[in-house]
């Protein structure tokens, strides 16, 4: 009888987990190391603690959520997409739901019930799993992956290094984003400790401090169902029609945070947000309603005639922005005026001055280089049965589900391809 093949799974997050469920799957006897007292912490804190899972749609629309290397990813959404995640998350007993915008969801809102879900399959899969164990080094000879030295707790509760040896190993240590969770950037120190590029990281998917001053005034204000582009030069790099939120430093909210994923890495100062309070509405068409209102307020202030058309807290700041006196009789107020406000609201326009750091960043941007791995297999092209999978990797998405759908999709590619290794050989030969 053929020995089974054995792989490490290093890292239980999304990616982690998927991995070590799909080579045990595939045959491969599974070891998975977590830092952590538990898998999937950083699971915990998705979609706001309720764990938008994937976003169900086609593998086309997957890969137009993409910021970063779509290409590369074809392979590992082909072989696993969201309909296949959703059919392995229901078999193992978790009942999901589609909202608004293809967000999946469990029904139970919970994130728990996805970790809890994982725990489950790792444990009827009979993947041995280290808890609170931290991969200090992974080791190759002759490039060719050999071990890996994990720090962990003994029979007897003391800490010790052990090396343990494996056929393949699969580095699923996430990023560097929300580093409370543990995502503290080890996978991209065995990346070039064991000779690959790894492209600077950045936080994305991260809420943006502008330089305009009304940002504080506005703070707490949400906004629904306006459109949100950001635009460098003359060139629109983002548009999108949704929500955002004003804080004490800036902006945030599902737009902010996918028109971040463009910021990354660029020069912001030479860019701007502009911000489109009625989408819904042409510039004359805005202009026709402001003109009713006026009617209808005629002889009272500006500052009190805007009460229809806009939430109470941006009023004093539009009336300051629109150059209007705000003690102005409406009646008073010019054509000229008037079609300076309908212009304001259309185009609201915000300076971003810098990115959050990486404690409230979604997402890492950067990783390794998508050049030194096999597309079709997640595996290295420096190392002989080293594999990635999930944030560690140079990809990143808009919000949606997307993201998550990176790491299940790479991390399912990579555990089958690690678990049947030596059967592709064959295949190949």
């Amino acid at each position: 009888m053929e020995k089974k093949r054995e792989v490490i799974v290093t890292g239980g997050g999304a990616a982690g987990m998927m991995a070590a469920v799909a080579a045990a799957d595939a045959g491969a006897e599974v070891i998975l190391i977590e830092k952590n007292e538990k898998p999937g912490k950083k699971l915990y804190i998705t979609g706001k603690g309720r764990c938008n899972v994937t976003n169900n749609s086609d593998i086309q629309n997957l890969l137009l959520h993409v910021v970063s290397n779509p290409k590369f990813l074809y392979s590992a959404f082909s072989v696993f997409y969201s309909k296949k995640l959703m059919d392995f998350l229901e078999s193992e007993g978790l009942k999901l739901k589609t909202e608004r915008g293809g967000r999946v969801f469990p029904v139970s809102d919970k994130s728990s019930d996805v970790i809890r879900t994982f725990r489950n399959a790792l444990e009827k899969r009979n993947v041995k799993v280290y808890y609170n164990a931290k991969t200090r080094k992974v080791n190759t000879k002759d490039g060719v992956f050999k071990s890996v030295n994990i720090e962990c707790t003994d029979d007897s509760g003391n800490r010790e290094i052990r090396e343990i040896g494996a056929d393949a190993v699969i580095i699923a240590t996430g990023g560097i984003s929300y580093p409370l969770t543990g995502s503290t950037g080890d996978g991209y120190k065995f990346a070039e400790h064991t000779g690959h590029k790894v492209k600077e990281a950045s936080p994305s998917l991260v809420p943006v401090n502008i330089k305009e001053g009304f940002a504080k005034e506005l703070q707490g204000l949400s906004l629904r169902n306006v459109e949100l582009s950001l635009v460098d030069g003359r060139k629109v790099l983002y548009k999108e029609m949704g929500e955002m939120i004003f804080t004490h430093f800036g902006i945030s909210g599902p737009l902010v945070l996918s028109a971040s994923s463009y910021l990354s890495g660029k020069d912001i100062q030479k860019m701007k947000f502009v911000l489109d309070l009625k989408p819904a509405l042409t510039i004359q068409q805005l202009d026709a309603r402001i003109s009713r209102d006026f009617s209808e307020f005629k002889n009272s202030y500006f500052k009190n005639s805007l009460g229809k058309l806009l939430p109470a807290k941006l009023i004093p700041v539009i009336t300051r922005l629109s150059g209007i006196d705000a003690d102005k009789k409406v009646n008073s107020i010019t054509r000229q005026e008037r079609t300076g406000l309908a212009s304001l609201l259309k185009e609201l326009v915000m300076t971003p001055e810098s990115l959050r750091g990486f404690d409230e960043a979604i997402i890492t941007k950067g990783g390794v280089m998508v050049k030194e791995i096999n597309p079709s297999t997640m595996e290295s092209k420096k190392v002989k049965g080293m594999y990635f999978a999930g944030e560690v990797i140079d990809t990143d998405a808009m919000t949606g589900g997307y993201n998550l759908q990176i790491a299940w999709s790479t991390g399912y590619l990579a555990g089958i391809s690690a678990a049947t290794w030596n059967t592709q050989k064959a295949a190949q030969k």
